[in-house]
């Protein structure tokens, strides 16, 4: 019986999912469904559930023998099988090489993944060329839960090679061309390059999930979108040596809160305008979020360059500092396009409200905005930060605001003082 409502509940919200208007985000009750999704991590579905365990197609828990082929047959069951499916990936240390697991499928969605066991990437090549670790593509409907770990090992060797123009390493996890989608509880540590990569994708919520790099791993971000569409993460905690969270061109209509966020890079819409007729962003919103010993906090960045887009509808609110190096900022310096003298993303309705903390920085609050498509509708509203930096660095630099190329609207209190 209580099979047959955690079956009913996972239906409600993908149908809650599908059905919801273009505008909205994805809309249930996250702790409600983690309540429900653990369930699956426990394997508590039901007999009308088929299981595809990876160990009964051959996969070894031992660490050391290769069980690549394994998983992809035991997925190739799952998809294929005409009811509702379960991929099982017990406790244990799997060793598994690069691996497709995609669609399309025929299984009843979603297809529920009891992840409980740990993942080790097969050899620690340092090449950049790397193909991304575990991907899955093309089909609707996958729940993953459970307390498992994919551990990258990119300290080994990725991380030391500097590669400048070099393909990105090697993702944890991509999941690409994916509709319907709940990540619940899984760890990701030391990933190569990213450690998820979401793309082509709609609706998508990651909860209770937990990600970790050193500060100094390089492009090693959290959470990676692009044109990507209705997406909520919350509940997780996030530290890399990159952007906790990133969203570049062609992301819209997503939730970020109740995210810890440190060591890192911030929340980062961007980089934009890196390649040529890029997708719009917007309805944006990060919220009750908390950053400690980051690099930035509230960032939106883009490159000179002379392909136009926008990102417009974006919200930064309820944040809290702790010794963060930019808290505020709007970069569209960030890099140059060759033969470009100028950013040509146009920035529009921006609000940063209710942020707080401590900053490192004497120069707070930096809006730097292109000056052929000058920032539009940016707000600032009750904002306080104090200065814990070195009181002896820069000793007779003010406690201040930096603005170029906009007007904005200051609404309450204003800490640092509001630009000239």
């Amino acid at each position: 019986m209580a099979s047959m409502r955690l079956l009913a509940i996972i239906a409600i919200l993908v149908q809650g999912l599908v059905n919801g208007d273009s505008h909205e985000l994805p809309s249930f009750d996250p702790e409600l469904a983690v309540a429900k999704v653990l369930e699956v991590a426990e394997g508590n579905v039901g007999p009308d559930v088929k299981v595809f365990n990876v160990v009964d197609f051959g996969a070894k828990p031992d660490g050391t023998t290769i069980s690549t082929i394994n998983f992809i047959r035991a997925f190739k069951e799952a998809c294929n099988h005409n009811g509702r499916a379960m991929l099982v990936i017990p406790e244990g240390n799997f060793l598994l090489g690069s691996m497709l697991l995609s669609g399309p499928c025929t299984f009843q969605p979603p297809l529920m993944v009891q992840f409980n066991g740990n993942l080790l990437p097969q050899g620690s090549t340092s090449t950049a060329e790397n193909a991304d670790w575990i991907t899955f593509m093309n089909f609707n409907g996958l729940f993953i839960s459970g307390k498992g770990t994919i551990n990258g090992l990119g300290e080994k060797e990725a991380w030391k090679a500097v590669c400048d123009g070099c393909r990105r390493k090697a993702a944890n996890l991509k999941l690409i061309k994916l509709n319907d989608v709940l990540i619940s509880g899984i760890t990701s540590v030391n990933a190569k390059g990213f450690h998820m990569m979401i793309s082509v994708c709609n609706n998508f919520v990651i909860t209770n999930v937990n990600i970790s790099a050193p500060d100094e791993s390089p492009n090693t971000d959290g959470i990676h979108m692009s044109k990507t569409n209705k997406v909520r993460i919350s509940n997780s905690t996030i530290g890399t040596g990159d952007d906790c969270v990133s969203m570049i061109h062609g992301t819209t209509n997503v939730t970020v809160e109740n995210v810890k966020c440190g060591p890192g890079h911030g929340f980062s819409i961007g980089s934009l305008g890196h390649y040529d007729a890029e997708f719009d962003v917007f309805g944006i919103t990060v919220r009750n979020c908390s950053l400690a010993y980051t690099e930035n906090g509230a960032r939106i960045k883009t490159y000179r360059n002379e392909s136009p887009s926008k990102a417009s509808g974006i919200i930064f609110q309820d944040l809290t500092m702790d010794h963060v190096k930019n808290p505020i900022l709007i970069d569209q310096e960030y890099a140059t396009i060759p033969g470009s003298v100028d950013s040509k993303v146009l920035i529009s309705n921006v609000e940063f409200s209710n942020i707080r903390g401590t900053t490192i920085s004497k120069i707070a609050v930096v809006l730097a905005c292109s000056q052929s498509f000058p920032c539009k509708g940016i707000t600032l509203k009750d904002i306080h930060l104090e200065y814990t930096g070195d009181p002896d660095h820069n000793e007779d630099t003010p406690f201040s605001s930096n603005c170029t190329n906009v007007k904005v609207n200051y609404i309450g209190e204003q800490l640092p003082p509001p630009c000239a």
